[in-house]
């Protein structure tokens, strides 16, 4: 999980702006993380390694866990591409076919995952 955990209301509300233009550092940072909170809640687990630099990055997925060193499965993408495989604005396969992820490992398709479920 991310560092600070994003209040669902604060992370709607940056979802809702950037979803209406908003592309401020701050803004985009919050719905990143919420988004990436929101996913590690959907799918608990520590097979897979979710990276959006500079972020944030959080273990989903269950499966085998790692412990040390780079993990087998480890997805990583920019901020606008997260955002928009998270809110089913961007597929998997559109995505990785424009070379918008980097993903390695078997267990590194997050199709399954997307979109990402929001809390209550």
């Amino acid at each position: 999980m991310p560092a600070r955990i994003i209040d669902p209301a604060e992370g709607r509300a940056a979802l809702a702006a950037v979803r209406d233009g908003a592309t401020d550092r701050a803004t985009t940072a919050t719905t990143v993380r919420f988004l990436l909170q929101s996913l590690a809640a959907a799918v608990p687990g520590n097979s897979v390694e979710v990276r959006v630099p500079p972020f944030g990055a959080v273990q989903a997925v269950p499966g085998p866990r790692h412990t040390r060193g780079t993990p087998p499965n480890v997805v990583e993408m920019d901020a606008r591409t997260w955002i928009a495989l998270a809110t089913a604005t961007l597929t998997w396969p559109e995505a990785v076919a424009a070379a918008r992820v980097i993903a390695s490992g078997s267990r590194a398709d997050l199709t399954d995952h997307l979109p990402v479920r929001l809390p209550d």
